[in-house]
């Protein structure tokens, strides 16, 4: 298993009138997470693209707790629980400055070939790096 921890703040702009973050936010604070565990390991969505496989989203699910609020530090966990293959599922954990859970998701991507628009595995390299949480 391989988890790697992130902070984000709540601006202003997410929030809706009642200061909560707006709910369709939280996708968009899953793929920060998703690429900075990436980087984390040294490796870019965009180095991914210059091999020639992009990554849609398959299927995302989101169960919202307690909200996110304005000018929060959340704390997001994404956690991969299983060896990537052709599908990669994330799961996540974003946490309010009191460490309390409000919010639980994941996200399951494909890997695909940009030029023929079907499935592939993932880069070597990926897979080599993530291969040592799994053994």
């Amino acid at each position: 298993m391989f988890i790697h921890e992130t902070k984000l703040r709540v601006r202003y702009g997410e929030t809706d009138q009642m200061g909560y973050m707006y709910y369709g936010n939280y996708a968009e604070f899953y793929e920060v997470g998703r690429v900075e565990m990436l980087r984390s390991m040294g490796l870019t969505y965009r180095g991914f693209e210059e091999q020639g496989i992009i990554m849609p989203v398959l299927e995302l699910r989101c169960k919202y707790i307690k909200p996110a609020l304005y000018d929060e530090e959340i704390t997001l966990k994404v956690i991969l629980k299983q060896m990537p293959a052709v599908r990669i599922k994330f799961d996540y954990e974003l946490y309010n400055e009191t460490e309390e859970l409000i919010n639980i998701g994941e996200t399951t991507l494909v890997f695909v070939n940009a030029a023929s628009k079907k499935p592939c595995l993932p880069p070597a390299e990926f897979l080599q790096k993530v291969k040592a949480y799994f053994s």
